[in-house]
């Protein structure tokens, strides 16, 4: 369980990032985020793993205030929540199969590191962990051979190869096509499904939010907007977490991207 009491966090320069969350998120849900760019999304999932430190209230995950850890006891915290980010952090030129292997580094010792030496027990768990994504035929292809959809699929794998019991993913899909966006989050949604893994994910396009969530959180300006099924999302609603703006769909995003590239083309003919 996850739970935000009275949490707030003020950047260096005065910014408010959250404002007064108050939050509980069980076990097992399945939550999307969503917000205009800057309104804190992304610092509402990583204050969860303290990538980012809170200023006020307190933050519990799974009964640990999660400001008490130092050190070692961080660490060990940190192993149990997945990160993914939208540039994948992938070693290019190594294979699918070392880069997943990777999440067993923090527990190595250092000459095993340094040689990547694994066991025969790791190596099976990170072909486990791929064919649950669906990508286990590419696990000896070099990952600058794979496509970007197959590549965050590859870093999926890496983190569920760290047995987490939530995974937080940070604008997961917005660098991918539509059609390997929806691959991606089906796989989010069955893993979800089968492992009971906890999903917080940011996410720009609202229409995948409300397809694969159950649960949507809407931010503004650091403050929770909304809160409740993605079923229940109306115009209404998205209105209030876009202050009256666009909604960013994956249907908006491709018919701005054809425009600009016909506004490119046309400058380009009255150039010649």
């Amino acid at each position: 369980m996850i739970e935000f009491k009275d949490v707030s966090k003020t950047y260096p320069n005065g910014t408010k990032g959250l404002q007064h969350v108050n939050l509980t998120i069980d076990q097992g849900e399945f939550v999307a985020i969503i917000g205009l760019s800057g309104a804190g999304k992304s610092t509402l999932i990583r204050t969860i793993n303290r990538m980012i430190d809170i200023t006020e209230g307190h933050l519990i995950v799974d009964g640990t205030d999660v400001m008490t850890l130092k050190g070692k006891e961080l660490r060990r915290f940190r192993r149990k929540i997945g990160m993914i980010f939208q540039s994948f952090n992938l070693i290019s030129r190594s294979s699918v199969i070392n880069n997943v292997l990777t999440s067993n580094v923090p527990d190595m010792p250092w000459y095993k590191v340094l040689f990547g030496i694994y066991s025969k027990e790791q190596k099976m768990k990170a072909l486990e962990a791929l064919d649950k994504v669906n990508i286990l035929e590419k696990a000896y292809n070099r990952c600058d051979e794979l496509s970007g959809g197959q590549m965050q699929r590859v870093a999926l794998a890496r983190t569920l190869d760290q047995s987490p019991s939530i995974i937080l993913a940070d604008e997961p899909v917005a660098s991918l096509d539509p059609i390997m966006a929806d691959v991606v989050m089906s796989d989010f949604r069955r893993i979800n499904e089968d492992m009971n893994i906890t999903i917080l994910l940011n996410i720009h396009h609202v229409d995948l939010a409300l397809k694969y969530a159950t649960r949507v959180i809407g931010v503004r300006a650091g403050e929770i907007v909304y809160d409740g099924p993605s079923s229940q999302v109306t115009q209404d609603v998205l209105n209030q977490v876009y202050n009256g703006q666009t909604v960013p769909t994956t249907e908006n995003d491709t018919k701005t991207r054809k425009a600009d590239d016909a506004e490119r083309a046309g400058k380009k003919e009255k150039r010649a």
